[in-house]
């Protein structure tokens, strides 16, 4: 039994961004799935807000709250300060603030618009037997994503990381959110963002996102041909 345990979904890009981390760090740490469709009551206790995932340190605490973080975020802030090597955080000041910036920016805007209007539609409609929303996702990855993907291909600049020419934290937040997008209707349209798509190909074939991605392509296969026409 490891000390770290992670509690959520492997399908979710918060997940994948703490076992991203983890994985970069090379710290042990066992999965507890937990069904969000009906999070059980000791779940909730440990995570208020009802989000996954959340991280129990087993040093700390082995049950109720005690030893518990429940936000993606923080929990890879403390991960930061538990095993600061290989830092995934910038060192000069003004880096770091763009690192948890871009974080905010895919945790926050990318989520919302391309979970529920790609990942969403697509995949939650056959979990109960219907036809996935092609057209909610057809309508989101061409009318709603585009403003996301120009920010950051003009942001990545043509450089291979987002901030300090290294991989940091950011690079991680980011390619979390594309890799699911990446999942069920392919990278962004290398025309039109080639900087994006050559970084979300690093991205697939990065170490650390191996082990999620596997799990989460086992999970998809029975329920949805992948990567999805949205053309």
């Amino acid at each position: 039994m490891a000390d770290l345990v992670v509690y959520g979904t492997k399908m979710s890009p918060f997940v994948r961004k703490v076992e991203a981390v983890l994985q970069e760090k090379a710290l042990a740490y066992d999965f507890e799935a937990v069904n969000i469709g009906a999070m059980p009551d000791w779940y909730k206790e440990i995570s208020p807000l009802r989000r996954i995932p959340t991280l129990r340190d087993r040093t700390i605490g082995a049950d109720g709250v005690a030893g518990t973080i429940a936000d993606s975020s923080a929990i890879c802030g403390f991960l930061e300060r538990k095993c600061p090597s290989p830092a995934l955080y910038p060192a000069d000041a003004f880096d770091y603030g763009r690192a948890l910036w871009l974080e905010e920016y895919a945790d926050t805007g990318m989520a919302a618009t391309g979970g529920f209007g790609i990942v969403r539609a697509l995949i939650f409609p056959r979990f109960e037997g219907k036809d996935p929303d092609i057209e909610t996702a057809r309508d989101t990855w061409h009318n709603k994503m585009p403003r996301y993907f120009d920010y950051l291909e003009k942001t990545l600049n043509g450089e291979e990381f987002f901030v300090g020419n290294a991989f940091s934290i950011a690079d991680i937040a980011v390619a979390s959110q594309l890799l699911n997008f990446d999942l069920f209707v392919g990278p962004p349209d290398a025309a039109r963002w080639p900087g994006l798509a050559r970084f979300v190909v690093t991205m697939r074939n990065r170490p650390c996102f191996q082990a999620n991605l596997t799990a989460c392509r086992e999970t998809i296969a029975p329920l949805l041909d992948t990567p999805v026409a949205l053309t």
